[in-house]
């Protein structure tokens, strides 16, 4: 591994394309793994107190198993439907470990963003829930986008992380840091590749949803081209 480095713009474009190229080499896998991932997330969520946490703790390790098969692709083997599993067999201590960082930064945010929407709405309001009015509304976008800007560098120090934790055997701490620098050092190709992705999963809407069995796993296989761009170029 060389990276991380910085690449074109244009290679945002690329990632989702020959994301695709890895859809399109297996494809009933890709949509199977899909679809049994979403059905599990559905029945874990309905676990009540525990049930968004374990996926939250688990979503690594899935996302690891897409990794692992995509680097078995790209070595001329198959993508399976066993690879959903496969980050089970794979580091799966860091793995978890990642989601555990990810979550307790994403409480911490929530918590401290609350608590001062709760101040300023209290502030505003006298304590009067009642009085909420246009400059109360106003007032607490404020936080909203506050969270939103303290959320990006948590997504940044988490997206590389399973690929890096499973493929590279780094630790959950390293590899965010690894992470969280390639991102830096690419803000304006993944701007735009978000962008292009969020026009895309808007698209795959349309057909009552069914586009969005080829734009995810499409969008999921771009994150290992991504990772094969940025730190092995």
């Amino acid at each position: 591994m060389s990276g991380p480095v910085s690449v074109p713009v244009s290679h945002s474009w690329r990632w989702l394309t020959q994301g695709f190229g890895h859809f399109k080499q297996n494809p009933v896998a890709w949509i199977l793994t899909m679809v049994i991932w979403i059905v599990i997330s559905v029945v874990i969520s309905l676990i009540p107190g525990i049930g968004s946490l374990a996926i939250t703790l688990l979503s690594p390790v899935i996302a690891a198993g897409y990794m692992l098969g995509c680097r078995e692709q790209e070595e001329g083997g198959d993508f399976r439907i066993g690879h959903l599993f496969s980050g089970f067999s794979n580091n799966v201590g860091q793995l978890i470990l990642v989601g555990v960082l990810y979550l307790v930064g994403s409480i911490v945010i929530v918590v401290a963003i609350g608590m001062f929407a709760g101040g300023t709405m209290f502030m505003l309001g006298g304590g009067d829930p009642s009085a909420m009015g246009p400059e109360m509304m106003s007032a607490l976008m404020i936080p909203i986008l506050i969270a939103m800007l303290f959320f990006i560098p948590l997504l940044m120090a988490y997206w590389f992380a399973p690929v890096l934790v499973a493929l590279n055997d780094m630790s959950a701490i390293a590899a965010m840091k690894m992470s969280f620098s390639a991102c830096l050092k690419n803000m304006l190709p993944f701007l735009v590749y978000g962008l292009l992705g969020a026009i895309l999963m808007m698209i795959g809407m349309i057909p009552i949803g069914l586009g969005l069995l080829i734009v995810m796993p499409m969008f999921v296989a771009s994150m290992y081209v991504s990772y094969r761009d940025i730190f092995y170029s």
